[in-house]
């Protein structure tokens, strides 16, 4: 199937709207835990965990910004669809790893409060992630 470039346009449009939402929420959730005073392992986890998907959510922010300047009317270099093949996969890439990585900071996250709100956000991250694969597949 041929896909046009300005369905790439709109496509990449979306992407770079949904990461930089995303990543922003990942960066707030890391500042939010470095400040936070506590020697609980789950704060550690869920910190990496935000910061894979923050720095995964860059990543594809700047893959997909750079397909939606080429795919954009008056793009000043020529170039044909392979020539964005590689932007494309890792910003799905990098897309795909912030999307778990952020499932597993809402799965960790009740954690750091008590036992029965870690099993209740676990079954809520591990939801959330099933429904999006589903959905994305």
């Amino acid at each position: 199937m041929d896909i046009s470039f300005e369905y790439w346009n709109k496509l990449a449009q979306q992407t770079v709207l949904i990461s930089s939402l995303l990543g922003g929420f990942s960066i707030s959730v890391i500042a939010s835990l470095l400040a936070y005073e506590s020697k609980n392992r789950f704060v550690n986890y869920t910190l990496k965990s935000a910061t894979v998907a923050a720095g995964s959510f860059l990543v594809c922010l700047f893959c997909w910004t750079d397909i939606l300047m080429m795919t954009t009317k008056g793009y000043p270099i020529a170039f044909e669809k392979s020539d964005f093949e590689l932007a494309r996969m890792f910003g799905g890439l990098a897309f795909l790893f912030g999307i778990v990585a952020l499932c597993l900071v809402i799965s960790l996250a009740g954690w750091i409060k008590s036992k029965s709100t870690g099993w209740f956000t676990s079954i809520v991250g591990f939801i959330a992630f099933l429904i999006i694969f589903i959905v994305m597949v």
